[in-house]
């Protein structure tokens, strides 16, 4: 007891000294100092406590505390000062946290002016999301997650399994399985196991049309090295894999002169012609029978020129989407065309059948845009596209309110969708449209409009003729979307050198009240002139109208919204923090 008590006695009197003592301090007036006051003014003053703060600590040692830290902490304390802002953003910190985070990441999958902190980002938001529509609970689950994995890029959703390309070219295999969930019982859980189904992969695609029950093959772009080591350059391929099973049945091998970055297929399966980009912004196709590529023969096929490529040799196309009998070019220009090749689809995209020729499926139509356009969606009868300053333009069949104007008027022409500002992605369906935004409003929410039959629109049954706020838990960094017939599918992935870039719209170019001369039921169209057709029609006619004269003919080489159209414009805005 008495060696207790004189413990006791020790420890009271020296807390007493040390409270003394730091009165003292905080009487004669010391204070800590700023971070912003950096390394030098720190410097012969330490804590009350006797520690020294953290700016005197060299930067090699605050860079190996700082690489300890998860990524969410790293972000944060970097924003606290500049000094510390520029500690945590060194490329040897970011790579000591991608290495831990992805040990098996090499120097060459890494890329960009800051490589190892986009790697890292990349690693930590990773994430696959899926909520079924059918039942009454509405949970977001993950699939698993492939370590080896470098970020997402891409998905596609399929019958049975799913498929995810990275950043670093490899495409996995996301497949289904079954599991015990209670003793006797047995369910399907999705996603629940990966396989590497290749790599030095390009690009992927699949069966166009909105149902995920017809897409029975996936078609992969892949980058392979010459058979024998020094016998020529790698060519590009294309190869055929059955998404039941992921087993390759078909591969094509084009020359090595020809380098190709997106695929996409269009028509049937017996007709299927599958387009491919250069990498110059040319356009090639052939045709391609599926119920032939199981049969074991090897057979020649021609590769053509698409005829958008031969009208605009001047125009490079920076990306391409398709449906099952239409397909949209988007030009680096921001200039947009289409090939239609069904009558019904035409009319209800453009809302008459005068510039139809049944015989050149081929021939471009150029959309006619007050401003550069940088994504496009393709649903099977109505479209969506996004300008540079983050508008939403709605065209095609609105039965359903797949348009989300308020109305369910056809649109012959882009509309204006008032209400929805910067989405992050847009996807188009069948007869309901989807959309994710981010706000200060809403934060971070997915919107539909269209038909809510089966569970298309959580939370809206009946649907809704305008974009509504579903009853979806959207993840942290949410980046794309896509729906199927009883499953919605949310990609996380944030890249801080990629996303839509939009820039403010100038006092200028804002949309007039209604009724005043330019106002959204009353839109100019630029004067005809011979040469290629464009789905625009005579000004002052509504943009609800259906008949009138039909296309009218554009001026080869002058697509509307393309160069020239917006001069002068301020330099875009700096992307919003990363919020992680």
């Amino acid at each position: 007891m008495g060696d207790r008590r004189s413990a006791r006695r020790l420890r009271c009197r020296r807390l007493h000294r040390g409270s003394r003592l730091s009165g003292g301090d905080e009487a004669v007036g010391a204070k800590r100092p700023r971070c912003s006051q950096g390394v030098g003014a720190a410097e012969g003053r330490m804590d009350p406590g006797g520690s020294a703060p953290i700016q005197r600590l060299p930067p090699e040692l605050l860079d190996h505390i700082v690489s300890f830290l998860p990524v969410r902490d790293t972000v944060a304390l970097g924003q606290t000062c500049r000094y510390l802002r520029q500690a945590c953003d060194s490329e040897g910190v970011w790579r000591r946290v991608c290495r831990r985070l992805c040990p098996r990441l090499r120097q060459e999958g890494t890329a960009g002016a800051r490589p190892w902190k986009r790697a890292a980002i990349l690693n930590y938001t990773k994430g696959l999301y899926f909520q079924t529509f059918g039942g009454r609970r509405r949970c977001l689950s993950k699939s698993v997650a492939p370590l080896l994995a470098h970020g997402y890029r891409k998905f596609l959703p399929t019958k049975e399994h799913v498929f995810v390309l990275d950043h670093g070219g490899t495409l996995f295999f996301l497949r289904n399985a079954l599991v015990s969930s209670a003793p006797g019982h047995l369910q399907w859980k999705r996603a629940c196991r990966y396989v590497v189904l290749c790599r030095s992969a390009k690009d992927f695609t699949t069966d166009p049309r909105s149902d995920a029950g017809y897409r029975k093959y996936v078609y992969v772009l892949v980058a392979r090295e010459a058979a024998v080591p020094g016998a020529g350059r790698a060519c590009d391929c294309v190869e055929v894999y059955l998404q039941s099973s992921g087993q390759r049945v078909f591969k094509m091998t084009f020359h090595a002169a020809m380098r190709f970055r997106q695929l996409v297929l269009v028509g049937q399966e017996t007709e299927r012609a599958l387009l491919l980009l250069t990498e110059e912004g040319k356009i090639y196709s052939l045709l391609v029978n599926e119920t032939q590529l199981d049969q074991p023969r090897s057979y020649t096929v021609q590769l053509a020129l698409r005829k958008v490529s031969r009208c605009l040799p001047h125009l490079a196309v920076r990306a391409m989407t398709s449906n099952q009998s239409s397909a949209a070019f988007l030009t680096d220009k921001g200039a947009v065309y289409f090939e239609v090749h069904a009558p019904g689809v035409y009319r209800d995209l453009f809302g008459t059948l005068h510039a139809f020729d049944p015989l050149d499926l081929q021939m471009p139509l150029a959309l006619a845009l007050p401003a550069k356009v940088l994504s496009c969606a393709l649903g099977y009868n109505h479209l969506g596209l996004l300008d540079e300053f983050g508008r939403l333009f709605m065209q095609g069949s609105n039965r359903y309110g797949q348009l989300g104007t308020g109305d369910k008027i056809d649109r012959g022409e882009p509309t204006l969708v008032h209400g929805l500002k910067c989405p992050l992605d847009i996807w188009c369906g069948l007869n309901h449209s989807l959309a994710l935004l981010q706000s200060r409003e809403l934060g971070q929410a997915v919107l539909g409009c269209g038909c809510g039959a089966g569970g298309r629109l959580p939370g809206w049954p009946k649907g809704s003729a305008t974009f509504i706020k579903l009853q979806v838990k959207v993840p942290l960094c949410a980046s794309s979307l896509c729906s199927t017939r009883d499953c919605l599918y949310l990609l996380s992935s944030h890249d801080i050198e990629g996303g839509p870039a939009y820039r403010e719209l100038p006092p200028s170019r804002a949309p007039p009240p209604a009724g005043e001369p330019g106002g959204p039921g009353l839109r100019a169209v630029p004067e005809p002139a011979p040469g290629l057709p464009h789905a625009g029609r005579a000004a002052g006619q509504g943009q609800g109208g259906r008949g009138g004269p039909g296309p009218a003919p554009l001026p080869e080489g002058l697509p509307v919204g393309g160069p020239g159209a917006h001069p002068a414009l301020g330099p875009a805005p700096q992307p919003p923090c990363l919020q992680l």
